[in-house]
């Protein structure tokens, strides 16, 4: 199992547990992530949803070593299918979940890292917490789930993608992108915290007031710039499958293999 799913004081607790590879996302942690949000969200003593991760990194992104069941040749096709499937159709479904959630960074959060915390509703990261996309350095402006350009604005968006320089917790949090940045030694103690002050809450008015908010960016455009600019990433995949064949790959290993 790469997930830990717990339930204690109405607060659901979805760890990631791949410690040694960074929490890296292969196919089997995405499918039981996505199974215990689903668990999270139609378990009525559930009020709010913790994402948290053990070891010393929260994630290192999607595990490029796993190649799902792919078939011999792989095709654009079936990368859009496959991706539209775990990537696409998984993080906008726990971005809609009618509970509040919480996602507690540690460490290094690299390209799909992303894509986990992001959808969470608060996000509140250790002191040491630097989040990361270098992707367009494979020739691929992102990762699936843009939430780049909402989450730090064009310019900062525009920044990290172009360079893939990390930003760190401190940053983040002056962008609106994380909510507080705590010691790393009280980071579990200081989200617990929180999610008990939400739990305590009337549920259905969580619930009304994260619609609310949700629907808010939807009007401004959020729901159909998610589903566009996925079509824009698989055109990255397009262009590596017809010229470059994917050759950055080892080198985004091995800056993972020599992560701190």
């Amino acid at each position: 199992m790469h997930i830990r799913y717990e339930v204690a004081d109405k607060i659901a607790t979805i760890t990631l547990n791949r410690p040694e590879v960074a929490n890296a996302q292969n196919s089997a942690l995405l499918d039981e992530l996505d199974e215990a949000w689903t668990t999270a969200a139609q378990d009525e003593d559930v009020v709010v949803i913790l994402l948290r991760a053990e070891g010393k990194h929260f994630s290192a992104g999607h595990d490029l070593s796993d190649r799902w069941p792919a078939p011999k040749e792989i095709t654009l096709e079936w990368i859009y299918q496959a991706e539209a499937r775990r990537y696409l159709e998984y993080t906008l479904r726990w971005r809609n979940v009618p509970k509040p959630s919480i996602a507690a960074v540690q460490g290094r959060c690299i390209a799909g890292g992303l894509m986990l915390c992001w959808p969470c509703d608060l996000i509140v990261a250790a002191d040491n917490a630097k989040f990361s996309d270098p992707v367009a350095m494979m020739g691929i402006g992102g990762v699936e789930y843009h939430g780049h350009t909402w989450e730090l604005g064009a310019r900062k968006a525009k920044e990290i993608l172009f360079t893939g320089r990390p930003v760190t917790a401190e940053e983040a949090e002056k962008t609106g992108m994380v909510n507080q940045v705590v010691p790393l030694e009280r980071l579990d103690a200081e989200t617990t915290e929180l999610a008990r002050k939400i739990a305590a809450m009337p549920p259905f008015g969580l619930r009304q007031a994260k619609r609310a908010v949700n629907q808010t960016l939807d009007v401004q455009g959020f729901y159909a710039a998610i589903q566009s600019v996925f079509d824009i990433h698989e055109t990255g995949h397009g262009n590596a499958l017809s010229v470059t064949g994917y050759p950055i790959l080892a080198k985004l290993d091995e800056m993972k293999a020599k992560m701190e």
